[in-house]
């Protein structure tokens, strides 16, 4: 057994879960044949969930991520930080 302490970091595990649910409604989108940046925007906007498809199951998984942690996601990457 080691003697080292491991340390987890939450946040990079909630990232990864919002970049790929994220990345999964894009998808989604896109094969619908939407704008996705531009239906992720109305959506983050208004909370209004039918501007996102239901085709697999892009609406249900997007209603998983709290609207102010996905913000903050988005700001973090973008920030680069």
């Amino acid at each position: 057994m080691d003697d080292f302490t491991r340390k987890f970091n939450l946040a990079l595990e909630k990232d990864a879960e919002i970049y790929q649910i994220l990345s999964s409604v894009y998808k989604s989108l896109e094969e619908k044949g939407y704008n996705p940046i531009n239906q992720i925007v109305g959506y983050i906007l208004s909370e209004d969930p039918t501007y996102i498809t239901n085709h697999n199951n892009a609406r249900t998984l997007i209603r998983k991520i709290d609207r102010d942690e996905l913000l903050q996601v988005l700001v973090r990457k973008y920030l680069g930080q």
